[in-house]
């Protein structure tokens, strides 16, 4: 590809920054500059799932036989009472490879940023300031923005011909764009909070239960009232990773700024006091003074993702619950799209209009998607969630039927419609089909 001089700053360095910049250099910028406020990117997290229109993505990338090769394939999906550890449903995976080229897979966070980061580092055009605090940005004409180095060097400012925004879900790039457009979008409560837990296979090991969860293939869901702990080993099966959602109460007297609390493992004892001895077992091997518990919390809807030649990706513009398994996947898809609107080819005056016009495109592409699964994702949520009740006794009977093989899996998660939906697409092929549809940039293709 023809190098551009289009100068590009991506605000953050996660998932949606780092897959930004990896998409962006693969297709041949070579002025692309990721600032990120933390001095150092020392990869963190639990297990992450890593679905077939992420792995398609990754592929693309060169970076995803580095995440398989330790990550573990799921063949199975069981879906269980808290309380009783009774199953409800079960659903085989072994389809998904077959019918979308990737199998569901479920891997460390770590291992897939690790994997991205690695990727940029062995791009030319890719370039990281870390240790840098972003603020008070402008959009009117070239995008600006102010930089305060955290070694205490002398701030400075930075123009640049695209800015893009993955900086999560409390964005300073989305508050300054919103500002200028004269809206807000305000982080808010969800009422949820989520712990992350890791049991390595050592934990585990002289518990002949607990050792055939983190030798099986199954990702396995534990509902109950409010609550829920979804689990699936990771790491080559050596770390058994549980992730919980359950009503955020010891977040009650938490500022907004506020999203991780250090948490009580008497306290979490008695979230999931009701469900069943093997999750008992499984909460008590997780050492006192390591339970860390995440508040989750999203923003309304945008009026638009893009303003002049500034655009929002990830969570910064669609912050998605966990219950669908796709936040970090909608990221990446983000990324990828960006990669085929802002195409030096497409972008080669770097003029304003030209920039506007190729994020436009990518937020006609994305934007539908992205709040269509951000709404399943809460929707779906709710459903695991019901206590007693008319709607649960409706669900409990689609479970059942689900035994008798008939009907919709009532965690959307493992329907295969709902999979449909999300796994056949290709966000590649939709966003070159949208270029080659625009008028204005048709000629260019």
């Amino acid at each position: 590809m023809a190098e551009t001089p289009a100068r590009i700053a991506i605000v953050g360095a996660g998932m949606g920054g780092l897959s930004a910049a990896l998409a962006l250099a693969k297709a041949g910028h070579q002025h692309v500059t990721v600032y990120e406020s933390a001095p150092g990117l020392g990869f963190v997290g639990a297990g992450i799932q890593l679905a077939p229109n992420m792995a398609r993505i990754l592929d693309r990338f060169g970076v995803w036989k580095q995440i398989a090769a330790e990550a573990v394939q799921c063949y199975e999906t069981s879906i269980r009472e808290g309380s009783s550890d009774k199953e409800l449903g079960h659903v085989t995976l072994d389809y998904v490879e077959k019918t979308y080229g990737y199998p569901h897979m479920v891997g460390h966070r770590a291992s897939l940023a690790g994997a991205l980061y690695d990727g940029c580092l062995k791009e030319k055009g890719i370039k990281f300031k870390l240790g840098s605090t972003i603020s008070e940005a402008s959009f009117a004409g070239k995008p600006t923005f102010k930089v305060s180095p955290v070694n205490g060097d002398a701030p400075y400012t930075v123009e640049c011909d695209v800015l893009l925004g993955a900086d999560g879900v409390k964005s300073l790039t989305r508050v300054a764009m919103l500002k200028e457009l004269g809206e807000t979008a305000d982080v808010k409560d969800t009422g949820q909070a989520a712990y992350r837990i890791m049991l390595t296979r050592e934990q585990m090991k002289h518990d002949p239960e607990l050792l055939e969860l983190i030798e099986s293939d199954t990702v396995t869901r534990w509902v109950g009232e409010r609550r829920h702990i979804i689990a699936y080993s990771i790491h080559n099966k050596q770390i058994y990773n549980l992730s919980t959602a359950q009503p955020d109460v010891n977040f009650a007297a938490a500022t907004n700024a506020t999203y991780t609390t250090k948490g009580s493992k008497s306290a979490m004892l008695q979230v999931y006091g009701d469900f069943c001895p093997k999750i008992q077992r499984m909460l008590n091997l997780v050492p006192d003074g390591e339970v860390v518990e995440w508040k989750l919390r999203v923003h309304d809807p945008l009026s638009t993702w893009v303003h002049g030649q500034a655009a929002l990706i990830g969570d910064a513009c669609h912050p998605t619950l966990p219950h669908l398994a796709q936040g970090a996947a909608q990221a990446i898809e983000d990324a990828a799209v960006l990669g085929v609107t802002l195409a030096p080819k497409r972008i080669a005056d770097a003029k304003p209009e030209t920039i506007h016009r190729a994020l436009k495109i990518y937020e006609k592409v994305r934007k539908t998607r992205a709040e269509t699964l951000v709404d399943l994702a809460a929707e779906n949520g709710r459903a695991m969630h019901l206590g007693a009740g008319k709607a649960k006794e409706e669900r409990d009977k689609l479970f059942a039927a689900l035994k008798q093989g008939k009907g919709p899996v009532p965690d959307k998660w493992a329907d295969a419609d709902v999979q449909r939906m999300i796994y056949g697409v290709d966000v590649v092929e939709d966003a070159e089909k949208a270029c080659k549809e625009d008028a204005f940039t048709a000629k260019l293709d």
